[in-house]
């Protein structure tokens, strides 16, 4: 059996580390709720500019861009989304093992695909096997605006318009609630298969339909892009807040259990010293 002091040594640590947890508990579930919110707040854009490309596109008979048109496929460009830091539970091991499945089955070698990770945690693991990844961007904001992410967005956009890759696929974490998140794969580019728009509208397009599309096309994708980036921050706050209550609650069952053997070990060290005490006065009478 450890000894009164190693006992209490572990409880003593194990306090310190319940704390750490408790903290980044809270500090997690600050967060999420504002990351919840950006991302709730985001889904009204994304209906309308979906409601306008599909009308757009699929109303006008003459409608013809590069970004609606399926293409042999060559080359494959993947954008996954985790976290700069652990500690969130299945949050990054979920997504990354969902990309590293489908390239395996889908892919003979790096050189039909691309990676482009957003976020330390994904970046790290698809480097350090030598998979080809492409581009990476690291400390983004835990709530990232569209300014800071409107570089990636378009060199992304931009390596399927110039042929780099022929389609592009973006796999993140769904938030669905704050217990309950769900890995999505979704198709960015080409976008040919747009769902229509609830009721029909009708437009007058000017200048022409092909100058409409060259700016709607690459803002919706890059829309796309940014709303799971939202999502996926909130689904991260969320994993986070959850993993640390459940090891501050390992913490505290821990607590309890070597409190029980700590007041064990030190009640038969007082019966022993009592036995000694006895036997020891029994011998000098």
């Amino acid at each position: 059996m450890a000894s009164l002091r190693e006992i209490k040594g572990r409880i003593s640590s194990t306090k310190k580390t319940s704390q750490i947890t408790k903290a980044m508990q809270m500090v997690s579930a600050s967060k999420l709720s504002r990351a919840e919110e950006n991302a709730r707040s985001f889904v009204p854009y994304m209906e309308k500019i979906q409601e306008v490309v599909a009308s757009v596109a699929n109303g006008a008979s003459d409608a013809s861009h590069p970004m609606l048109k399926q293409r042999p496929v060559k080359k494959t460009g993947y954008i996954i989304i985790t976290s700069d830091r652990g500690l969130a539970g299945a949050y990054n091991s979920n997504v990354i093992r969902k990309l590293n499945r489908d390239i395996q089955s889908r892919h003979q070698s790096k050189d039909e695909y691309g990676i482009i990770a957003i976020g330390r945690v994904g970046r790290d693991f698809f480097v350090s096997r030598g998979m080809n990844v492409v581009l990476d961007i690291v400390g983004v904001n835990d709530h990232p605006s569209f300014v800071e992410i409107n570089a990636i967005t378009k060199q992304a956009v931009g390596m399927f318009e110039d042929g780099t890759y022929d389609e592009l696929f973006i796999y993140y974490t769904h938030y669905v609630s704050a217990i309950q998140h769900e890995v999505i794969s979704q198709k960015v580019l080409p976008l040919n298969d747009i769902a229509p728009a609830g009721k029909h509208l009708s437009y007058e397009f000017e200048p022409s339909v092909e100058e409409i599309l060259d700016v709607l096309l690459p803002q919706y994708a890059e829309s796309i892009i940014f709303g799971s980036l939202l999502d996926s921050k909130a689904s991260e706050h969320s994993s986070r807040m959850t993993a640390m209550k459940n090891a501050t609650d390992n913490a505290s069952e821990l607590i309890n259990s070597l409190t029980l053997t700590f007041n064990r070990a030190r009640q038969a060290a007082i019966t022993q010293e009592i036995t000694e005490i006895v036997g020891g006065a029994a011998a000098l009478e």
